[in-house]
């Protein structure tokens, strides 16, 4: 087994018999490549061409409001493909939105007719392929559930919480927390110092040490 094939395979275990059967023609039609953060896989409104596909490191997809306002629709991690560049691609429309990697990553790239011959000839392929739509979707609607009805200072412990679970002081800053949830700079400094004054978290230059977990946890229950 080729390293390309060993690495995608140990991502994507459950496509191991789509690969078997696709072989060299999916893998000569393959292209493997690694962004920088901050770095753009999909500008908004860009053309779909390609079938996208997170080996290491992570990618955020994000939309820009007219007003300048981002917020994040969901990460790609590896193992994981790009639910809006599915649809693009089987509705024939642009990217709605952008995705930029958060951390160097290394994507997978599928061209289009590629894409779509193995979406029609592989059943596996195609269960993969909607289950991750499925998904993407179920996170969607859970988003904009959060952000239409849940409250800021719930949704802002939950988030706290899912980042220390990586890395504890949680490494982030107050505007990337703002784009995380949807809201300004401003509301997530004033939370946080809320947070601080009641001894849930301290505050240093760039992150956000957490000191009473179970302060947090029942806060976020209220989201």
């Amino acid at each position: 087994m080729s390293l390309k094939a060993r690495d995608f395979l140990e991502k994507y275990p459950a496509m191991q018999e789509f690969y078997n059967m696709a072989g060299s023609k999916l893998a000569e039609a393959m292209r493997l490549i690694t962004v920088q953060p901050g770095m753009p896989l999909y500008r908004h409104g860009q053309a779909c061409e390609y079938y996208l596909m997170i080996l290491s490191g992570s990618v955020r997809v994000q939309k820009l409001s007219e007003k300048g306002q981002v917020i994040t629709l969901y990460h790609l991690v590896a193992g994981r493909a790009c639910e809006l560049t599915t649809t693009c691609l089987l509705g024939g429309k642009n990217y709605p939105a952008e995705a930029v990697a958060e951390t160097e990553a290394q994507a997978i790239l599928i061209p289009k007719a590629d894409f779509q011959q193995a979406l029609a000839q592989n059943p596996e392929f195609r269960n993969f392929v909607f289950s991750s739509i499925d998904k993407g979707m179920n996170e969607l609607i859970g988003l904009l559930e959060d952000v239409s009805f849940g409250r800021m200072d719930s949704r802002l412990a939950r988030r706290l919480l899912q980042l220390s679970e990586k890395t504890d002081p949680v490494e982030v800053t107050h505007q990337t927390l703002a784009e995380e949830l949807g809201t300004a700079r401003e509301v997530i400094s004033r939370l946080l110092k809320g947070f601080e004054r009641q001894n849930w978290v301290r505050l240093h230059r760039g992150q956000v040490e957490i000191l009473d977990r179970d302060a947090l946890r029942k806060l976020a229950q209220l989201a």
